[in-house]
């Protein structure tokens, strides 16, 4: 469980990007997290991980607080950021050792792991290959594996399905419903309505700063026209909040 109270952060001395956030993400459900370009989605993310430390409030993870005990907090995550773009000298198979060392993953669970990640997003034949010489979608399902192999409670992707192959894609999808019915965490971001609407069982929407709908699509759709499409609400849930 991911928890926020009350978090705040400003840049410079006016630009507030997250403006007092409470936000509970539950054990058992995938939530999706969307908004417009400059909504504060990325400040907040970067904040849960740890990445940025807020101005105000408390985050905490699995009952962890970010600020008291950050190295165990974040042991109970693995994130994937926007960008695959890293270690790219690394081969394939070495990023994920490097990965599992840091988590004190055992030789014998590394191995069960690579094997069981690379054969659902085809990369077995890649493994031994640097990085560098990766395609975007290879480079992003790289920094999957990685993140994913200590087994975290808890799930935190940034646009994790972009370059994506449509297999690959399915793949990470399932993953993703399968750890969440294991009773355990996923909070992705995505620009891509449909999949929000497939895939989550909740979803929260920033705007300015703020947390403007939190709930299923089901609810949301009663709060607003349900005969407008999901974009259409979402244009006038952020142009209008």
């Amino acid at each position: 469980m991911i928890s926020l109270k009350h978090v705040s952060k400003t840049y410079g001395r006016s630009v507030k990007a997250v403006d007092d956030l409470t936000w509970d993400i539950e054990d058992g459900q995938i939530v999706g997290f969307i908004g417009p370009n400059g909504a504060g989605k990325t400040t907040t993310l970067k904040m849960i991980t740890g990445i940025l430390s807020p101005d105000q409030g408390e985050i905490t993870i699995n009952g962890i607080s970010m600020k008291e005990d950050g190295v165990n907090a974040k042991r109970q995550f693995g994130f994937v950021s926007d960008s695959p773009d890293n270690f790219l000298r690394l081969k394939g198979i070495e990023y994920l050792n490097f990965m599992a060392d840091i988590y004190q993953v055992s030789t014998e669970d590394r191995r069960r792991r690579i094997d069981s990640f690379s054969g659902r997003f085809g990369m077995e034949s890649a493994l031994d290959d640097r990085i560098l010489s990766y395609s975007h979608g290879m480079r992003q399902k790289i920094m999957v594996m990685g993140a994913l192999i200590h087994e975290p409670a808890v799930w935190i992707l940034d646009e994790p399905l972009t370059g994506l192959d449509p297999k690959s894609a399915y793949e990470l999808k399932e993953m993703m419903r399968e750890h969440a019915k294991g009773g355990k965490s996923v909070l992705f971001s995505t620009h891509v309505l449909e999949v929000a609407e497939k895939l989550c069982d909740k979803v929260s929407v920033i705007n300015k700063g703020k947390i403007v709908f939190l709930g299923t699509l089901d609810e949301l759709r009663e709060k607003y026209n349900s005969k407008d499409t999901l974009e259409d609400i979402f244009l006038e849930l952020t142009e209008h909040a």
